[in-house]
């Protein structure tokens, strides 16, 4: 009996213990601690490694990325000084006699003859003809001839190439005013349109005259009114860079008008001594190509004068660039003809018959392909180059 009673008071001891250890643990007041939370593991990062180059198989080779080009400079043209146009003419006089001469010394050669009778006649007229100075011209300068040569009864070598010189002057009228009007208004500059149709030459014709000008020490600013021809405006922005001459122009297919009204605006406002209008040729619209030059002519003379109507005519079209002057004559009052090509052909006779079709004076002609074969037109010069030394 005594032994239960001794376990008896053992349970109710560690009972007791208990419920005390339960009292402490949650008695009011007491928050509970959480459990204390683990850091999550951090790995270090990785250190870089050097790339390494693939290894190359046996028999391949590593393919390398070509280097990168740096960035192209563009670099402009150096402006050059181009000679002045006094004495031009007389420079390239011999490249003029190259091929005249041919003209010269056969007209020489029948005239010398001892007996000149109508068959020589007939001969003399055909080489006239064909040289382009026209029917007209050459009847009246046959007439003359044989009139000075009954009167004089000898023909020296030296008196017949005198007789000749002297008609062939005359028809060529060397009294003509052949001046550029360049000449500056005040502060306003002059204007100068250069017209005829695309293949004569007159793009590299208006280029070369800006050459010309500023030799002579004027300032040039260049309009490229072509723009029905895409290679146009770029051909003159080539020529104004070469001289430093400004070159205004508009979009591909634009209002060539537009681009002569800036170009002569912008004459103004930089106050330079000569604009040249570049005009086209030939357009692609309904609008014929007389009424579109005339339209530029008159927009124009909204801001200035235009002073020169320069007629670009190719020697070698002989009587069909005639027909093309008269058709430019009606619609625009053409002041001086600039001819070109002159050195590559026999027919300077062309001269003589536009001068005398349109009353208008030969002021310019192109000697040759390069930058300074386009001169002011000299007369004597050019005679004593047809008949040679």
């Amino acid at each position: 009996m005594s032994e239960y009673l001794g376990i008896i008071v053992i349970v109710i001891v560690v009972a007791l213990l208990a419920l005390g250890g339960m009292f402490f643990l949650y008695r009011p007041g007491r928050k509970a601690v959480p459990p204390p939370v683990e850091a999550p593991e951090v790995k270090p990062a990785p250190e870089p490694e050097a790339e390494k180059a693939a290894p190359e198989e046996e028999g391949t080779t590593t393919t390398v990325p070509p280097p990168v080009k740096p960035a192209e400079t563009i670099i402009k043209p150096e402006v050059e000084i181009p000679p002045p146009s006094a004495g031009r003419m007389v420079r390239l006089r011999s490249r003029l006699a190259r091929s005249q001469s041919a003209l010269g010394k056969g007209l020489l050669e029948l005239l010398s003859r001892d007996r000149l009778d109508d068959e020589v006649w007939d001969e003399i007229e055909e080489s006239l003809i064909t040289a382009d100075v026209g029917v007209a011209p050459t009847q009246v300068m046959v007439e003359e001839l044989r009139t000075k040569v009954k009167v004089l009864g000898t023909r020296s070598p030296e008196e017949v190439r005198g007789l000749l010189r002297e008609e062939l002057l005359k028809q060529i009228d060397p009294e003509l005013d052949r001046t550029l009007h360049v000449k500056k208004h005040g502060e306003r500059p002059a204007i100068v349109l250069v017209v005829g149709v695309n293949g004569t030459g007159k793009t590299t014709t208006t280029g070369k005259l800006a050459r010309v000008l500023v030799g002579d020490g004027k300032k040039v600013v260049l309009g490229a009114a072509d723009t029905f021809r895409a290679a146009a405006a770029d051909q003159l922005q080539t020529w104004g860079e070469r001289v430093g001459a400004e070159v205004v122009r508009g979009p591909e297919g634009g209002d060539p008008a537009s681009v002569a009204f800036d170009a002569t605006a912008k004459g103004i406002d930089d106050k330079v001594d000569v604009v040249i209008v570049d005009t086209a040729g030939r357009l692609h619209t309904k609008t014929g190509l007389m009424d579109e030059l005339g339209k530029v002519k008159r927009v124009i003379e909204k801001k200035g004068t235009v002073d020169e109507v320069l007629l670009v005519l190719d020697a070698t079209t002989g009587q069909n660039g005639m027909r093309q002057a008269r058709v430019f004559a009606e619609v625009v009052n053409i002041t001086g003809i600039a001819l070109t090509k002159l050195d590559g052909t026999a027919k300077g006779g062309i001269v003589i018959s536009v001068q005398r079709e349109l009353g208008v004076p030969v002021k310019l002609v192109g000697l040759g392909e390069g930058p300074d074969d386009l001169a002011p037109f000299d007369p004597e010069v050019f005679v004593d180059a047809i008949l040679g030394d």
